[in-house]
């Protein structure tokens, strides 16, 4: 079994190779930001949000802390300090190392969310308990699926019966409606890609110095062209 030490520097390397942009908050290893999109069909579709992620000294044997920077409504998270419910996190976080089954986690999700079909509509603790069931099930948990697997769950299934954000809870359970439209009009105002700290495009900018360096050539030629 490797090191904390050695499983810790693993799992970040891991991440750095994906397509999640990392920037590393200090010198040291323990604490850095990763880029997260909302995911696809959810209320936070299309919402960009840096997330300050923490390694313990005991990692992985005791889960990371994770915290949004820019803001979220959800019932689940912080809306001043953007932390999510730790007890969210110890609850589908195992220090198991491999890979996931995202065949059979898939499967299982599917057939939590076909149970939960013959539930009324305020059976919000089972449907969040048969979901928890499913992931631990079949998670394996390092860095890269907290980021694929965890935090798209958190955002597109949240648990108001066991709030952080207690007006955000109050409110999913009141009217469903009124709260979808303050989820989005929060990614609308504090997610964007720039409320992430998101630089303009690196092949924007070529294309910006590429038209210059054109233009300059330009007026080269027209320079050179008249005896």
């Amino acid at each position: 079994m490797s090191s904390p030490s050695k499983r810790r520097e693993m799992d970040l390397m891991k991440l750095m190779m994906t397509d999640y942009k990392v920037d590393m908050i200090n010198d040291g290893m323990q604490e850095f930001h990763v880029q997260f999109n909302g995911p696809k069909e959810s209320l936070y579709q299309g919402g960009v949000w840096k997330v300050r992620v923490e390694l313990p000294d005991a990692y992985p044997y005791k889960s990371p802390s994770i915290g949004f920077v820019n803001k979220i409504y959800h019932p689940n998270v912080d809306e001043m300090s953007g932390s999510v419910c730790l007890d969210v996190i110890n609850q589908t976080w195992s220090p198991m190392f491999g890979k996931s089954n995202r065949s059979s986690l898939s499967l299982s999700l599917s057939l939590g969310l076909l149970i939960v079909d013959c539930f009324t509509a305020a059976s919000f603790g089972v449907y969040w308990c048969l979901t928890v069931a499913c992931i631990n099930l079949f998670f394996f948990s390092d860095l890269v699926n907290v980021f694929e697997v965890f935090l798209p769950q958190l955002l597109l299934y949240p648990n108001p019966s066991d709030p952080l954000n207690g007006e955000a809870a109050a409110l999913m359970m009141r009217d469903r409606d009124v709260y979808d439209q303050r989820v989005k009009e929060y990614c609308e105002k504090y997610a964007k890609p720039t409320d992430a700290g998101v630089s303009p495009d690196e092949k924007s900018s070529d294309e910006e110095l590429t038209e210059d360096e054109y233009a300059s050539s330009d007026e080269e030629i027209a320079g050179k062209a008249d005896p």
